[in-house]
């Protein structure tokens, strides 16, 4: 769906940076946004205007199709910067890869890597002031697409918007989770659109979370639609345990295909753990927590990164977990990946994309 020749990017500088008014000691997770973003109209079965314009409002019309009919996608990725003051962006073709299964999902436009890769690239160029040099700060960058018809009817949109934003942040959190197993709401069903980054799948979340959140919790352990028996992921991030010497994260079509994920994978198999992506079901989870054969438990996302879950909520009980100090493979990935993102070893896997 996408055109085979992509217009060149267009370029219109802010009059005056905001940079300066940046806390950079201070930085709270989307509240500050940069100076720049990149814009790009599909229409007439093409992409068309590609532009990176200064940060501001959008104007549309409330008949806008992703309004009221949910046609919104989006990404997140980091950038990072090294000593030597070198701007790198962590495996950003990996969510292109997945925006456009998302894009497909959802019946829209697949955004060509021109204005996915190239775009991306030239706006953290542009802004690459704005990547935080603070220790463990980044560069936050949301890709997102909506459609742009403004016309009611439920159809696909025959327009749409592709839109880069970015921003520094800190930490998504600053402490170990305490989740609790959700058995009655549901986040995605098989068929559906569980495993594709969309808006819908977290508009649905926010009021059970919000009900865990009043019993304590920070939040929710997702289970299957059909039974509730199996784990799926945490609100805004993958799941991951360690059992022995083995890995497992749960997957299936109702699950994110997490970049961080995957890179936890790839790494603990490079290391000679073995690393298993398959069902999970709670019982084993809670059994493996009581016997202690489940040493580690832990979130994992870009904007999470890698976060410890010390208890577990479920029926009523709470289990917790080894302290998050004692952890052995959680502490060394973590490091390992925070090394290579921030250039302080060989990036042996190539997936550091730098901006020059």
């Amino acid at each position: 769906m996408s055109a085979v020749d992509t217009p060149a990017i267009q370029l219109a500088r802010t009059p005056k940076s905001r940079l300066s008014q940046v806390d950079f000691n201070n930085l709270q997770f989307g509240q500050i946004l940069s100076d720049h973003m990149l814009v790009a109209e599909y229409a007439d079965g093409q992409w068309k205007e590609v532009s990176i314009v200064p940060y501001g409002d959008i104007s549309i019309s409330p008949s806008t199709s992703a309004l009221h009919y949910g046609q919104s996608i989006f990404e997140g990725i980091k950038a990072y910067k090294f000593a030597d003051g070198t701007v790198s962006i962590f495996r950003p073709d990996k969510n292109h890869e997945r925006f456009n299964k998302s894009a497909v999902r959802l019946n829209m436009p697949e955004v060509p890597e021109e204005i996915f890769m190239g775009g991306l690239k030239a706006l953290i160029n542009l802004d690459r002031d704005w990547v935080p040099a603070t220790p463990g700060a980044s560069l936050y960058i949301r890709p997102f697409m909506f459609g742009t018809e403004a016309a009611l009817g439920v159809h696909p949109s025959l327009s749409y918007k592709f839109i880069i934003i970015t921003g520094p942040v800190g930490a998504y959190y600053n402490k170990p989770l305490r989740l609790k197993v959700e058995t009655q709401y549901t986040r995605a069903a098989e068929g559906g659109v569980g495993f594709s980054k969309n808006a819908g799948n977290y508009a649905l979340s926010l009021y059970p979370t919000r009900l865990a959140q009043e019993e304590g919790f920070d939040q929710l352990m997702w289970t299957d639609a059909q039974e509730h028996k199996y784990i799926e992921e945490a609100g805004t991030a993958n799941l991951m345990f360690r059992v022995g010497d083995t890995i497992i994260t749960p997957s299936g079509d109702t699950i994110l295909h997490g970049v961080t994920r995957r890179s936890i994978v790839e790494v603990a198999r490079h290391w000679g753990y073995q690393a298993e992506e398959r069902k999970v079901s709670v019982k084993e989870l809670i059994d493996g927590i009581k016997d202690g054969t489940v040493t580690e438990a832990f979130a994992a996302g870009t904007a999470a990164t890698l976060t410890p879950i010390t208890e577990i909520g479920f029926e009523g009980e709470i289990y917790t977990l080894p302290d998050p100090a004692s952890r052995e493979f959680s502490n060394k990935i973590l490091q390992y990946l925070n090394d290579m993102r921030y250039g302080r070893i060989a990036d042996e896997f190539g997936w550091n994309f730098i901006v020059d």
